[in-house]
Formats: C-alpha cells, sequence, structure tokens
C-alpha cells in the first residue's frame, strides 16, 4: 500500500471520525462531499452581507487539518483570500448603491440623514478599528464591508484593515480548530458552558467603554463652554 499523501486542492475530504458537535455535525457532509470549494464558498458569503455559517466552516476546516485529513497551509490561505474577496464585494456593494439605498429607503428603518451623517463620522474616525474587529462579531461580520461602502470610507484605507482583519480572523479560528482536533467535542461543551459568562464579560466591557466616552464627551462640552 502506497503511503498517504496530502490531499489536493480538488479532493473532498473523508470525515475525521470524531463524533462532532452541534453545527460543526450539520456542515461535515458538505465539506466531505465538496471539500476546498466549500470552505471558499461559505467563507466568502459569510464576509459580503449573506448570512452563512462561515465561521463555523473555517472552525470545521481546521479540525479536519488537525486531524489530518486537510492541509492546514491550504485551509488558511483559501478562508483569508475568500474572507478578504467577500468584505471587498460587500465594500463595492455599498460604495455603489447603499448611498442612493439609504436615501430612498432609510427612514423606513429609521436610518435619517441625521444619523447617516453621524455615522459617517464615526466611520470616519473609527472606521479602521471596525472593519479589523467586526469579523469577530456576528452581524458585523457579513455587513461591515458595506457599511464603509455606504459611508464612503476610502478604498485605500480601507484595504489594509480589510487584510489585518480577516488576518486575524483566519489565525484564530484556524488555530483553535486545529489544536482541538480530536478533541472538538469536549472543547465545544467547555465552550458552550461558559459561552454565558464571556458574553456578560463582552457587554460590560462595552458598557464601561461607552461610559467613558460619554464622560469624555461632557468633559470636552464642559470645557468648550467655559
Amino acid at each position: 500500500m502506497s503511503a498517504l499523501s496530502a490531499p489536493s486542492l480538488s479532493a473532498a475530504p473523508s470525515s475525521p471520525g470524531t463524533p462532532l458537535p452541534g453545527a460543526l455535525a450539520a456542515l461535515a457532509p458538505l465539506l466531505d462531499h465538496y471539500g476546498y470549494p466549500a470552505l471558499a464558498l461559505f467563507v466568502l458569503l459569510d464576509n459580503c452581507g449573506i448570512p452563512a455559517p462561515g465561521q463555523t466552516m473555517l472552525v470545521l476546516a481546521a479540525v479536519y487539518a488537525g486531524t489530518g485529513h486537510l492541509s492546514l497551509a491550504a485551509v488558511v490561505a483559501i478562508a483569508f483570500g475568500a474572507a478578504v474577496l467577500g468584505n471587498s464585494l460587500g465594500y463595492l456593494i455599498g460604495s455603489t448603491g447603499g448611498r442612493a439605498f439609504v436615501h430612498r429607503w432609510g427612514r423606513y428603518v429609521l436610518l435619517t440623514p441625521a444619523r447617516m451623517e453621524r455615522a459617517d463620522g464615526f466611520f470616519a474616525r473609527h472606521g479602521g478599528k471596525v472593519v479589523t474587529v467586526a469579523r469577530f462579531v456576528d452581524g458585523l461580520r457579513q455587513t461591515n464591508g458595506i457599511i464603509a461602502g455606504t459611508t464612503e470610507m476610502p478604498w485605500r484605507r480601507f484595504q489594509p484593515f480589510n487584510l489585518l482583519g480577516a488576518a486575524l480572523w483566519v489565525g484564530v479560528w484556524s488555530t483553535f480548530g486545529y489544536l482541538a482536533g480530536a478533541n472538538i467535542g469536549t472543547v465545544y461543551r467547555t465552550a458552550v458552558r461558559y459561552q454565558l459568562w464571556l458574553l456578560i464579560g463582552l457587554g460590560a466591557l462595552c458598557a464601561a467603554l461607552a461610559v467613558r466616552q460619554l464622560l469624555r464627551h461632557r468633559r470636552r462640552n464642559g470645557t468648550g463652554r467655559a
């Protein structure tokens, strides 16, 4: 019998042979059948405004790599390229049609011209931070490119943060899945057990940052009136 070789980009992987929890089990047949193209498609859609379990597919592909059924280098490269392309498509959608959509339909979703102006100002100051970390937040991951395009964030400013955000996102979740490997069931159950406390901690952090910004704003206004 010949030695096993690394899987090619066109070959579909076989199941890693370990019980998969939750959504990972539901996506496993797609990855088994279509391989790397399934990873590319789901990550692309998840990053261009279409709700799709791209992050879950990335973790699953990394689990397959951790059990020797996929190439980790291929998983990282394909997911990174798809994430960058998806967010770039979202930006183009926002820059070509987003502003017109807001002007015509924004009032029906409470997006008034005044609120759009505030959004423009916010992205002018903090757009790079938002694009970088947005992939780690469901909802923002799908829409941050569209918002950046709609608020007319310059392409040359958007793209470096897009690349950085994609690298961080793919790096974190591919490392997580790869290291979990055959132990993904135990890791998943532990994560579910403590996710409520994590969400509470993140909520408290966001509230503290919001209060801090509010106090700074009031101090600046008080100094300006003095």
